[in-house]
């Protein structure tokens, strides 16, 4: 059988050589560098060799001693002089030459020129101002010295192996001016990039779909960023498919089950949970990030693996992560990594809900949670725990931990762990106990414990921190039905204990509900809803200070931070509220009409509670449901009598009838 060397560093030269020696023919690998041969994804057995061959006689005496019938050019579309030197060994030996070239297509606008080489780039930013990114690597990068002012001007982006960042550094590019990784990047990286450094220009290659080029064309018109084109050498050759096609017929294999040869096979996706620290991983995880040839996660995901050489992409976002590997099929395998447990406030939810399950095959990896962790060196049970994250994201913790015996959650930083503290100080929960775990899994792991009080004084938590909170004697009551007499009252109107528990619960609230006290008096139907919806918000309309400030003591009195107090007159007040779930009308100052409109305005579905004390509002709001067109569920009048002592005898008092409707807007 006919022997294959291809000459590879590529993608497709990596493909094309699996194909090859999965199909049973001798192939032989050739790559220029120990990085084009760490970046891994090669077929078990298929190890390449490394370096150039020593140009032309080199390429000949190679061919000539392994019998090398059929060469592959699959270096990258700027490799001309190997691809020359390649070419005439063929010619002189008689070995056949297949080169694979990449689809190439300048973008047309005011925002792109085009130049013929390297050197025209710089000739060209010579007569212009403002900060450039050369991602052109570090071969040409002498040539950038030439601009006026370069090490204020040039920042140079280049692959991340010894022999780049020196060349950089002899001709003064290193510190602020060089940056190092391993492409291609995603639009987002390019973008980050551009707008972090200042450029208003990118001078870069065509390198292709499979390169990231279209990725960075695009991320410079968001930065507003003029791209500096290096034309494309003529390349004379055939298109990946082709090659594919033709190898496949002249040995007789099947072409590859894999969206980079077919455009229809499947590929596979490993979803990582990379647990706490950088040694936090699952050895079978482990096993799955090595077998991938593109890595994909944030910057602390990507720097707890070894990446050895391999492609990988800054990216964290379900959206992001799955256009590029749609429109890049030349990734066989990838792991997308996650911090901590993929099912603890994790991406992967989003992400495993985007990915197309008839394009890839997808795998899925559990990590250790910090939770886990944190409760183990407590010596504590996790089990009993009532779990919930504060990280980026509003969290009524007072509420929880009032309820909870203990409560583990996820932190933003050091001041989210001192604003909790403070809130548990606030309102009247200084006697838990909190641990503070900061930078869990790594050598500088830190784990502190005590009172709110005593972590207020404590030195930064630092970016990474999770919290255990115990309470040692936690409310586990109904919430409903506070006595009137809990509550600070002042002279503001108050709705009774009967009707105020019947209200709320003909309201029907879910946890996480977001609803309207309009007329929210001293704030007792706010409180008690608010303790209904640990993980939602009550927004508690009110025109009168006086009560709006008697709001603000209950709120503290009960534990009910996720009680937003508005002060001004409904429905003016209610203009920049979120849109409610539910909503209860307790006084309107004869804007029933308009405060039912703005509420379904918002949302339609919204359920409606609206209380009537006399008459005439009764029937207002029985021409407002009439006139709107409501869905009404019920109206039901309310009697309440309560007894009251006179000496040995029970006098039953009764209070004032209380209307309640229930509506919706349909």
């Amino acid at each position: 059988m006919t022997r294959v060397l291809v000459f590879s560093g590529t993608a497709e030269g990596r493909s094309i050589s699996n194909m090859l020696h999965t199909g049973g023919v001798d192939v032989c690998v050739r790559v220029a560098t120990e990085y084009g041969a760490a970046t891994g994804g090669y077929a078990e057995g298929l190890v390449p060799e490394i370096g150039s061959c020593g140009g032309v006689e080199g390429i000949c005496e190679k061919i000539v001693r392994e019998s090398i019938g059929i060469v592959v050019d699959a270096t990258h579309p700027y490799a001309t002089k190997v691809s020359s030197h390649i070419r005439e060994a063929c010619s002189i030996t008689g070995a056949e030459c297949i080169r694979i070239t990449r689809d190439g297509r300048e973008p047309v606008g005011d925002d792109v020129v085009v130049v013929g080489s390297v050197a025209e780039a710089v000739e060209y930013l010579k007569g212009t101002t403002g900060r450039v990114l050369a991602a052109t690597g570090s071969n040409d990068i002498d040539l950038y010295t030439s601009i006026p002012d370069y090490r204020e001007r040039v920042v140079a982006r280049v692959l991340s192996i010894p022999s780049s960042v020196l060349r950089c550094a002899e001709y003064g590019f290193e510190g602020r001016n060089l940056i190092c990784g391993q492409g291609p990047f995603s639009e987002e990286a390019n973008y980050a990039t551009l707008r972090d450094i200042g450029a208003r220009y990118l001078v870069t290659k065509d390198s292709g779909t499979v390169g990231g080029f279209d990725d960075k064309v695009r991320a410079a018109r968001r930065a507003g960023a003029t791209v500096v084109l290096v034309r494309r050498p003529e390349d004379p050759g055939i298109t990946y498919d082709e090659a594919v096609a033709v190898l496949c017929g002249r040995f007789g294999i099947e072409p590859p089950a894999s969206p980079v040869e077919t455009g229809a096979a499947r590929r596979s996706v490993t979803v990582v949970g990379i647990g706490v620290g950088r040694d936090g991983m699952t050895v079978r995880a482990s096993r799955r990030v090595a077998g991938c040839d593109l890595l994909i996660g944030a910057p602390r995901m990507l720097e707890s693996v070894e990446v050895g050489g391999r492609a990988t992409l800054d990216e964290y976002r379900a959206e992001e992560v799955v256009s590029f590997l749609d429109s890049h099929p030349e990734y066989v395998s990838a792991a997308v990594l996650m911090s901590g447990d993929v099912g603890f406030y994790s991406g992967a939810k989003r992400l495993l809900e985007r990915i197309d399950r008839d394009r890839y095959d997808v795998h899925v990896e559990c990590g250790i949670s910090s939770v886990v962790h944190l409760c183990s060196k407590l010596e504590t049970s996790w089990q009993d725990a009532h779990l919930v994250s504060a990280h980026g994201k509003d969290c009524n913790l007072v509420g929880a931990c009032r309820t909870h015996p203990k409560v583990f959650s996820l932190m933003t930083g050091d001041e989210s762990v001192r604003s909790m503290c403070r809130s548990f100080i606030d309102h009247g929960l200084g006697d838990v106990t909190v641990s503070v775990g900061c930078d869990l899994g790594y050598p500088e792991e830190r784990i502190h414990t005590g009172s709110p009080e005593e972590i207020l004084g404590m030195p930064s938590f630092g970016p990474l921190c999770v919290s255990l909170i115990t309470n040692p004697s936690p409310d586990t009551r109904c919430p409903l039905g506070i006595p009137d007499e809990e509550f600070i009252r002042g002279d503001a109107p108050m709705t009774k204990s009967e009707v105020r528990t019947l209200s709320v619960a003909k309201l029907k609230l879910s946890p996480d509900s977001v609803v309207y006290d309009v007329g929210a008096g001293t704030g007792s139907v706010s409180v008690e809803m608010a303790l209904a919806v640990p993980l939602g918000t009550v927004y508690a309309v009110e025109r009168e200070d006086v009560a709006a400030d008697l709001i603000e003591e209950n709120k503290r009195k009960f534990g009910t931070p996720n009680v937003t107090v508005v002060r001004g007159l409904a429905p003016e007040a209610m203009a920049d509220l979120p849109a409610p779930t539910h909503a209860f009308i307790g006084g309107s100052a004869g804007n029933l009409r308009q405060i039912v409109e703005c509420i379904l305005a918002k949302n339609p579905d919204a359920r409606i509670v609206i209380n009537s004390v006399t008459m005439e509002t009764m029937a207002e709001t029985a021409r407002v449901i009439s006139e709107l067109g409501l869905v009404e569920e019920e109206i039901s009048c309310i009697n309440v009598s309560k007894s009251r002592k006179l000496g040995g005898y029970h006098l039953m008092t009764a209070q004032n009838p209380v209307y309640i409707a229930v509506v919706r807007g349909r």
